[in-house]
């Protein structure tokens, strides 16, 4: 692509690369310089204009942007994503239903590496995205790339986005209550979690604190796709109450703990093959908190193990909650 000022004399189908403007109205950046175009421009006193004029082998930046998108989302039923209209050489890509994006970063790095002219920019892996919400934008910088380097572009980036939607649509609630008397200790945050996915909450039980009465409970559940349990007492060890009670139902217990601040004491199994998560008590903040990292990736079908939550350190570091009884400074 040649750029740069020609005298009017030479521009005529080349692209205006600065918006000019003209006693009757403005010459868009972008546009197409064809007799009118450059008539005003004449009238207007210019002798020259800046242009991008493409060389052959040379793609424009709307087709080069569309090829490049297209390439990210082969087949947007699978992916879950959908393009929005392309315009000055952008195509943002939208959810077609909630759920979490995938996000391949090796691909879209090595997108970014063929030609500056050509950019991808994504959500971070794994962010919760609404219906309709975007979850990245292709953007070509230039007015023209040579086609070379978007084949090379869109065969890097190939399938690098997807959106993985819910999997699972009722939850059961079991909340622990260290007397009857004890108010609930509210569970509208995680309701909210669970609607923004699609989930239902089918049951919301409760039962003393007591690791007995806890596994008799969770062995006689309602049929649900995920348990969750919000004990009254902070689970503080593997041994605790609601730990040891998924085990004596005849569950499991992948994992105690998570380096993620707030969502520390969380704990993540299984019973009878669905998804256990005991909650820490930061989820009474509808605040960002370990706990919607591990709940998202379960709702989505993406399996979460014991390493993966070990993974979770690195930008594991979240702000203070209200709720929080002991901040981690103090003022």
């Amino acid at each position: 692509m040649r750029f740069g000022p020609v005298p009017l004399t030479q521009a005529e189908g080349a692209i205006l690369a600065h918006s000019v403007a003209l006693p009757q109205g403005r010459l868009r950046k972008g546009c197409h310089l064809g007799p009118n175009e450059l008539a005003a421009l004449e009238a207007a006193g210019l002798t020259q204009v800046t242009v991008a004029r493409l060389d052959p082998g040379d793609m424009h930046e709307d087709a080069a942007a569309l090829a490049v998108a297209r390439a990210l989302v082969a087949d947007p039923d699978l992916a879950g994503l959908r393009l929005a209209p392309v315009g000055t050489g952008r195509v943002n890509l939208h959810a077609s239903a909630p759920g979490l994006a995938e996000v391949l970063a090796d691909r879209v790095q090595a997108l970014n590496t063929v030609d500056p002219m050509i950019t991808l920019a994504t959500v971070a892996p794994w962010q919760r995205l609404a219906d309709g919400e975007m979850a990245a934008t292709v953007k070509i910088i230039a007015y023209a790339v040579p086609s070379t380097s978007v084949t090379k572009a869109a065969e890097a980036g190939a399938g690098a986005l997807r959106l993985c939607p819910a999997r699972r649509r009722t939850a059961v609630l079991v909340e622990t209550q260290l007397s009857p008397q004890a108010r609930e200790l509210g569970i509208q945050p995680i309701a909210n979690r669970l609607a923004a996915l699609g989930v239902a909450l089918a049951a919301h039980l409760r039962c003393p604190h007591d690791t007995e009465t806890l596994a008799a409970t969770l062995a006689n559940l309602p049929p649900a796709d995920l348990v969750l349990i919000l004990t009254a007492s902070a689970t503080s060890d593997p041994q605790d109450v609601a730990p040891a009670a998924v085990r004596r139902a005849g569950g499991s217990v992948e994992r105690f703990g998570m380096p993620v601040d707030p969502g520390n004491l969380l704990f993540l199994g299984s019973l009878a093959q669905t998804p256990v998560i005991g909650l820490p008590g930061c989820v009474r903040s509808p605040a960002l908190n370990g706990a919607d990292w591990v709940l998202e990736r379960v709702i989505c079908g993406i399996p979460v193990t014991g390493a993966d939550i070990a993974a979770m350190g690195v930008g594991g570091l979240l702000k203070e909650i209200p709720q929080r009884g002991r901040l981690r400074e103090a003022k």
